[in-house]
């Protein structure tokens, strides 16, 4: 009985994130646009989701958060739109490929990977104020990574092109994203997460006993 009432609340609380991630996606309010790419806001929901309910969870929460993001750079374009959308790929099929990874699977990737992050931090943190903010920083920065990384990796020469920059010029733009952007990100995600975090886990912990 226990187990199939945590199995009713977990996926309540899949749903409910789900839900929020939906609604900041959708409305466009869980992307700040900046000149070359789009911050985001939208790893918050994903990271305590992960936290809550495991990698399993935390993957498909990224799978929600890769749809909003091709759909609002599908919708709304910007100049590294075509790295997050394949609709707005102008490289065919490979292209197609490309920007669904990098839209896509590196934010599953990512959702899954903040899981992990959480049960190896809470191994060496025995309290929650602190494997809370570590889990959210570190998650947010393998986000950065994944997501400009593989901008790096797969599309340079069209990065290139669309800044209009030599191809040498690259690794430092997407360094300068990386600062501009992931790091105030990793900050925000640091105080939500252990504030919204810190009270979920309270209620769980209170649901779990009743």
């Amino acid at each position: 009985m226990k187990k199939t009432n945590g199995n009713t609340r977990n996926m309540a609380i899949l749903a409910m994130l789900c839900g929020v991630l939906l609604v900041m996606g959708l409305t466009g309010i869980g992307f700040i646009p900046l000149p070359v790419i789009k911050a985001t806001t939208m790893h918050i929901p994903v990271i305590l989701g992960a936290i809550l309910l495991g990698p399993g969870a935390g993957a498909v929460l990224g799978g929600v958060f890769g749809l909003c993001s091709v759909w609002v750079n599908t919708t709304y374009p910007g100049l590294l739109s075509f790295a997050f959308s394949p609709f707005m790929s102008t490289e065919g099929l490979v292209g197609c490929l490309k920007s669904l990874w990098i839209g896509l699977g590196c934010r599953i990737l990512f959702g899954f990977l903040a899981g992990w992050i959480w049960r190896l931090v809470k191994k060496f943190c025995h309290r929650d104020y602190a494997a809370l903010p570590i889990t959210a920083v570190l998650s947010t920065l393998c986000h950065t990574a994944l997501v400009m990384g593989s901008i790096y990796i797969l599309l340079a020469q069209q990065y290139a092109e669309a800044k209009n920059v030599a191809l040498t010029a690259v690794f430092g733009l997407v360094m300068g994203t990386v600062t501009a952007s992931g790091i105030p990100e990793a900050i925000l995600a640091a105080i939500l997460v252990t504030v919204i975090g810190k009270a979920l886990l309270r209620l769980m912990e209170r649901m779990n006993l009743r």
